[in-house]
This record gives C-alpha cells, structure tokens and sequence, in this order.
C-alpha cells in the first residue's frame, strides 16, 4: 500500500505541476437585440444589432467599480470578451453603452443590466454567459402589436344639478298655470277638381347647323399607331429561402461552381474578420476571406476555419442543421481562446455536423 500512496503523490505532483504551466483566463459572451417594440423582452420583430458597445463593470461590496471592460458586436449581434486571470466576475454586469454607427435607429435607449452567470469552470478556465441585452428606438415601430389589456377609459356619468331645497317651515314655490292658447282658425275646404301643375320637360339644345353653301366640318386625321414597345427583360431568379429539410454538405461542394447560387447570406470574398470576429482576425489575419479559408488543410486551425467556414453554410441552407449561425461563431469563438486540442475538438465536431453524422446526406441540386 505504501507503493501505491507514493505512485499517487507523484502523480498528483505531475499534474500540478502541468496546471501551474497552463494560462489561467475567464471568458464572457452574450448578445444585444433591437427590441423594436419596447415591450422588454425578445419577441418575432426583434433583430440581433450589429455594432453596439457593450460594457462590462465590476463593483466591490462598497459600489466603487473595480474592473471595467467595453466590447462591440460582431455583425451576428454577438460579443465576445477575455480577462486574463482569474477575476472575481460575480458582482459584474453588462450593459449596452452606445453605438458606433452614429444613425442607427435602435440606439437610442439602453435596456437593464444583466448579470455574470458562471456557465463552466475547470481548473483555471472560466465561462460566463450573460443574458441577451436589449437596446430600444425611441419610438416603438407601427407594425407592433398594442398592450393586450389597454387601460380601459374612465366612464363619466352626468349629473343633473339638483334645485335649490326650500328652507325648513316654508311651503315650495310653484309656478302660475300658464293661460290657455288661442284656436287656430278652420282651413279652407279642399276643391272638387283641383289643377294640375304644369308639367315642365327641359329641352337639350340643338346643334349649330351649317348655312347652306358652307365648307364640310373640320375633321382631325387620325392618329398614327404607335410602334409595339419591346419585351422586358426577364427577372433575375429570386434566392430560394432555407429549406426545412435536413441536409449537411462538407466543404467540397461549397467550393463547386455549380453549386455557388447556394451562397445565400454569405459572399466567397466576405473577409473571415467580419463574419467571426476579432479573435479570428488575430488569428487568420483582416485580408483572408471564406473562399480562402475553405482551401485550409494540414494544420488545426486552418482546419477549424474550414470546417467552421462549412458548418455556417450548411445552417443557412438547411434549418435542420445541427448548429444555427450563431452556435457556429460561438464554437469558433471557444476553441479559438483555447488550446490546440479545443482547436481539434471543435473541428471534429463540425466534421461530424458537415458529414451528416451518417444519417443526413446533402441536398444541393446544380444550379440552373
């Protein structure tokens, strides 16, 4: 037994002392919507906003603030924030600060503060979640429902003003009796035969006619037709909404040219720091764009970009997807603040996702 006591505390002095090489880091992610009816809460009219800063403040148990770190959203509306350490996050909170595009309309009024939530921990790594923020116009927009119990209107009954009360002891007034009015005169009797009125029938004018001797009337000639008007052009086909059936294609068909009209919501050239955010940025560089990052082979986080690249195509094509398009920057977002094996981890899982995890196969038709 003693053999086995000193195995263990070496063991356990190993794994110290590869924990004390790690990093430690906390991590906070959340996202802001336009909240277009004013009424508080996310409903069907409400949209993720892109742009929005988003602060997050620190107090101690006195009120005075700590900490404060400010972030801004991605064009998914979402944000992603990392404190090196390990910080006290719990007395923290986030809240939408302003706006960097100066005319967005849903920028007028910041909605409550919501709190850190602790979500995972594990050794020196921490996640924290913070429920969706709301940022309102100024007016609510015309397409929204009305409050479905209005405060109904006060009902106001008339009085009629009661008359004066007689004082005690004393008999009430009443009025003299009017006189009686004076008889009409008899109408006169009616007439055997009385006269008819005369009948007025109104007579149109006549037209103007032509002295004998004079010239014809004066007749236009008729008008020219006009030429025939040439065909219009057809329309350009209209982009096919999501399809409800489940479908998951790997990057080799989104790099085909015949299935490029699937590109809905994305562009090949969109750049990879635009469509997931900063830390993809640091990572891949501003000038790599989505088609570049389909190309990505031999190394983990070229191929984390590539499938992830994939897995975001696949959730526009198909709402059957296991992952929507914000799952899909999140996951980015996690394994890129990570290690090399979240790296790897993640990728596989999109690999699986892409590959239809053996039961879904991929539903692109060619394009016409």
């Amino acid at each position: 037994m003693d053999l086995v006591y000193k195995f263990l505390f070496v063991a356990l002095l190993g794994f110290a002392a590869a924990l004390d090489g790690t990093q430690a880091a906390a991590m906070v992610s959340g996202a802001v919507f336009c909240d277009q009816c004013k009424d508080g809460q996310i409903s069907l009219f409400d949209y993720p906003l892109h742009g929005i800063k988003v602060t997050i403040t620190c107090a101690d148990d006195d009120g005075q603030v700590t900490m404060s770190r400010e972030e801004t959203t991605n064009m998914f509306g979402t944000y992603v924030m990392r404190f090196d350490g390990t910080p006290d996050l719990s007395n923290c909170q986030a809240q939408v600060s302003g706006s960097e595009q100066g005319s967005n309309d849903c920028a007028a009024t910041a909605g409550p503060a919501q709190k850190l939530r602790l979500m995972f921990r594990m050794f020196y790594m921490e996640i924290y979640s913070v429920d969706s923020l709301l940022s309102e116009p100024a007016q609510p927009m015309s397409f929204c429902p009305k409050s479905s119990n209005p405060v109904p209107t006060p009902v106001i009954t008339p009085t009629r003003p009661s008359g004066p009360t007689a004082p005690s002891g004393s008999p009430p007034f009443r009025l003299p009796p009017l006189p009686p009015f004076p008889l009409l005169p008899p109408l006169p009797p009616k007439s055997a035969n009385p006269v008819p009125a005369p009948v007025v029938t109104p007579t149109l004018p006549s037209e103007p006619t032509a002295p004998s001797g004079s010239p014809p009337p004066f007749r236009l000639p008729p008008l020219p037709r006009y030429p025939p008007l040439p065909p219009l052009p057809p329309l350009p086909p209209m982009p096919s909404l999501p399809s409800s059936e489940a479908s998951a294609c790997s990057h080799e068909y989104w790099t085909m040219p015949e299935y490029k009209c699937y590109w809905r919501v994305l562009n090949p050239e969109s750049k990879v720091a635009l469509i997931f955010g900063p830390l993809a940025a640091s990572r891949y560089g501003t000038d790599m764009t989505l088609w570049e990052g389909l190309q990505g082979t031999g190394d983990p986080y070229k191929t984390l970009l590539r499938e992830g690249t994939t897995a975001l195509l696949n959730s526009y094509n198909s709402l059957q997807f296991p992952y929507n398009s914000i799952g899909v920057v999140t996951h980015m977002n996690w394994a890129l603040m990570g290690s090399t094996r979240n790296v790897l981890i993640t990728a596989l899982q999109f690999i699986r996702a892409n590959s239809g995890s053996g039961n879904v196969t991929c539903k692109l038709t060619p394009c016409k």
